[in-house]
């Protein structure tokens, strides 16, 4: 596949991203309505939080402006685009070109841009640094996160975007706020001890205690934190968190998104969090003990979640829905743990059958493709922050994979 039909794509989503701003709806923002929180009697029952929310996720129809649903930053969507564009910054130096037509200093300003605007989102009040969603979360009747409840999944993506744009700009404060993160996994964030380790629990809040992917991005976490000040505590939590997901992980090298019986379906941008969770460890670590779980675990990832065409499915066992987190996370997978080359065919395919089948004329990504109606709605950090992020690693790993083949 050309790679300049990939740049124009590229172009055409950074640029919708840019005119709003990296502001805009996500899936989950239901509880965001004006007219929600109006009424008393309703925004205080769970279940109608939770009819409420799902409403909005499932519904193909974009009902927000109607129901007074502002677009706004996501901390995690935020973080996301601050990666997109330090990849982009590192895309820029190693072919010499301007890609985007964007010089460096240009792409040098929007990651100073972003990353001031992550630092003014954090959560207050924990042991370290971190960040929650821009909504109250109701999840079945089990538990309600209140907007702005940190959580390790989006506290470990607005780390790592810090830490990139540290590797940019020399900030120290990008540094020194990301590394205080550590202490909100290791003082704010629950254990659920189980064999020979524990899991993280997804936020301080109690709800979600033992979900892998979330439990292994706080091993991630504390891995590149690890890189930078060679606290072994750091190293020492994250192995017991990885040594319980791989206690846990299926005979077929694939797992489960979580513990309890109402999360045991097996699902492929999870399974592609999980292995580079693991690979950041053993990268930034040296250990490399659990190498053989990894490739079990992307072997059952590489062959059970795409189609001979293209399409990247969310389920194992079923083609529908196909989620635009699913083809995006497979050139982040790939680009982290060094497979691009060998998987390069299938990531063209990937990527080709995602931009002509799920991105809009004006640019931005849909939420998913159903069999029947399916969700054509902007969302920011779902849809679009998302495959930006992940665009910039199919770019860098092209163009690495170019040089060599040139060489």
């Amino acid at each position: 596949m050309e790679t300049e039909f990939v740049l124009h794509s590229f172009k055409k989503l950074e640029s919708y991203c840019s005119q709003e701003t990296w502001k805009g709806w996500d899936p989950y923002d239901g509880l965001n309505s004006k007219l929600f929180q109006a009424i008393p009697f309703v925004k205080n029952w769970d279940l109608a939080r939770l009819a409420w929310i799902q409403a909005f996720k499932r519904n193909p129809f974009n009902l927000r402006k109607l129901l007074l649903i502002p677009k706004d930053y996501n901390p995690k969507g935020v973080g996301l685009s601050l990666t997109g564009y330090c990849n982009l910054f590192r895309l820029n130096q190693n072919s010499g070109k301007n890609i985007l037509d964007y010089s460096s200093d240009t792409i040098l300003a929007k990651i100073r841009q972003l990353a001031d605007l992550l630092l003014s989102l954090q959560s207050k009040g924990y042991s370290g640094s971190c960040w929650g969603y821009n909504f109250d979360w109701q999840a079945r009747r089990l538990f309600l996160f209140p907007k702005g409840t940190p959580t390790v999944v989006a506290t470990t993506f607005c780390s790592a975007a810090l830490l990139d744009a540290y590797s940019i700009t020399k900030e120290n404060i990008y540094l020194e706020t990301a590394l205080s993160s550590a202490s909100f996994v290791l003082n704010d964030l629950k254990r659920t001890f189980t064999g020979a380790g524990f899991l993280f629990s997804y936020s301080p809040l109690e709800g979600n205690n033992t979900v892998y992917n979330a439990s292994l991005m706080g091993s991630k976490l504390l891995s590149l934190c690890y890189s930078y000040d060679k606290k072994e505590e750091y190293l020492t939590a994250a192995r017991g968190s990885i040594q319980a997901c791989i206690e846990n992980q299926n005979k077929d090298g694939s797992w489960f998104y979580g513990r309890l019986p109402v999360q045991n379906w097996i699902d492929s941008f999870h399974t592609g969090y999980n292995l580079e969770s693991i690979v950041t460890y053993q990268n930034m670590s040296g250990d490399y003990s659990y190498s053989r779980e990894v490739e079990k675990g992307f072997d059952f990832y590489i062959n059970h979640f795409f189609l001979e065409d293209g399409r990247a499915k969310y389920y194992h066992n079923k083609t529908y829905p196909i989620d635009i987190h699913c083809p995006a996370q497979l050139f982040v997978t790939l680009g982290k743990m060094d497979k691009f080359g060998s998987h390069k065919d299938l990531a063209d395919k990937v990527m080709k059958w995602a931009i002509l089948n799920m991105q809009d004329k004006k640019g931005y990504f849909y939420y998913q493709i159903k069999p029947g109606l399916s969700s054509k709605i902007s969302y920011m950090r779902w849809s679009n922050a998302f495959m930006f992020y992940a665009m910039t690693y199919y770019l860098l790993n092209r163009f690495k994979s170019y040089e060599k083949n040139k060489n």
